[in-house]
């Protein structure tokens, strides 16, 4: 039996995430939306992420997650921040402010889009930027190969934006699939990428980052730091030192799993 969504309820949604690129999508989505939600820090130096009750919630100890009442009354689990938004616009967007109808052309268009981020720009660019800031020894190859493919599927974006009339992925506003890839583009600095090489995704990094959602979504649940740290290498130098401690740490329990 097909579930009905009750456009009428009121959301009951708790946000367990933090200040990374893929933990603001969702607060950005959230805002875009309007909706009112509950927001969880998860300490990820702590390691938060890896306890009993969070892996409840995400049995991967991976931000971002969300719960929620669901159509049946009953609390519902998202994870996987693609899965997350797509929740939130089939159960929310009732006005399709960020997406389209669904079963339609474009709703179709912006799929590619939201999968070509999960599978392409976030896993590339996080890979770079471990190599590039957080692995305890330069190995140069694993830096090339990340940033050289980061760059690649940058390009891919540029030429799409290129082409683009109204200056957003897909269609003629804004959607899920820019959403999804702002936070990463914002902070292309950190994996080493020179945003400069990419002028038509640097103007849509400004644009996105002019809509209110998105300025107030980025700095939750933590203060957006990617401007300052983008200003001051030492600073920048200092941070990607004290995170690499946990980072190494967190990949050292899990391999003793």
């Amino acid at each position: 039996m097909a579930v009905v969504f009750d456009t009428e309820r009121v959301p009951n949604i708790t946000l367990f995430s933090s200040g990374t690129p893929n933990g603001i999508k969702i607060p950005i989505t959230l805002e875009e939306l309007g909706l009112t939600y509950k927001t969880v820090k998860i300490d990820m130096a702590k390691n938060t992420q890896k306890e009993p009750w969070f892996l409840e919630i995400n049995p991967n100890g991976r931000i971002p997650a969300l719960t929620d009442t669901f159509s049946d009354g009953e609390q519902i689990r998202l994870f996987e921040s693609g899965s997350i938004m797509q929740y939130l616009v089939e159960q929310y967007d009732t006005k399709h402010l960020i997406s389209y109808p669904k079963g339609s052309r474009l709703s179709y268009e912006v799929n590619n889009w939201l999968f070509f981020m999960n599978a392409g720009v976030g896993p590339m660019q996080g890979q770079a930027n471990h190599f590039h800031r957080y692995a305890p020894e330069k190995i140069q190859y694993g830096v090339d190969r990340y940033q050289n493919e980061t760059r690649r599927l940058y390009s891919v974006l540029e030429t799409q934006l290129a082409q683009s009339t109204s200056g957003y992925l897909v269609g003629s506003k804004c959607t899920i699939a820019d959403i999804a890839h702002w936070g990463w583009v914002h902070a292309a600095f950190w994996a080493g990428i020179d945003i400069n090489e990419f002028p038509h995704l640097k103007a849509w990094e400004a644009r996105m980052l002019e809509r209110p959602a998105v300025n107030k979504g980025r700095n939750i649940p933590d203060r957006d730091r990617m401007p300052e740290l983008a200003a001051n290498k030492e600073l920048a130098e200092s941070s990607a030192r004290e995170a690499s401690k946990w980072v190494m740490k967190g990949q050292e329990a899990d391999a003793k799993k």
